[in-house]
């Protein structure tokens, strides 16, 4: 089995970047969903009907499907290289995939919201909501090529610095959205 190890970690990486994709663009589908609903008839409609059909094959045609295989290839990887669990980094790595897990079962909530035109939270909390796959991202990416947990201060130190930049970031958009819609 060992000899299918690039293909089984090339298969792993890719599904991780179609996940990560979708986790990245729904947030952004669901605030016009969200932006949708505020606007008159028949706009509302009109809008609210091809969001939610776009959400809807996103969701299911790509994201959900990506989440089990890579989460499928990620373990066919652990079960060729068990070593790999006993190492401090895999830990911290795996504690950031099952926050990954819970940011994907919170925004299946939110997607189920949406899907019957609820709208429980403003476009700009989805703008931040948005960012929490990126933060995963920066630290698993940094975990796995650098295989580092004993710095895991000087990680947080930089994850929160990305926090605050990203959250500046949509202020900022914010504030020119608001002085030119069009923006």
């Amino acid at each position: 089995m060992e000899a299918y190890y690039n293909y089984i970690k090339a298969l792993h990486l890719i599904f991780v970047v179609t996940w990560f994709a979708g986790l990245f663009y729904i947030p952004r589908l669901f605030i016009y969903h969200i932006e949708a609903l505020e606007k008159p008839s028949p706009d509302r409609e009109i809008l609210a009907n091809q969001l939610r059909l776009m959400t809807r094959r996103l969701w299911k045609i790509i994201t959900w499907p990506s989440a089990i295989l890579c989460t499928f290839f990620a373990a066919w990887l652990l079960l060729l290289m068990p070593g790999w669990l006993s190492q401090p980094w895999m830990h911290v790595k795996l504690t950031f995939v099952l926050l990954l897990f819970i940011y994907h079962l919170r925004t299946h909530q939110i997607y189920r919201q949406l899907q019957k035109d609820e709208a429980r939270y403003t476009s700009n909390y989805m703008r931040i909501w948005n960012e929490g796959a990126t933060l995963v991202l920066f630290a698993v990416t940094f975990l796995v090529i650098l295989k580092n947990a004993v710095n895991w201060i000087y990680g947080l130190a930089g994850l929160i610095l990305l926090a605050i930049l990203l959250m500046l970031g949509i202020r900022l958009y914010k504030r020119i959205r608001d002085k030119n819609p069009e923006a």
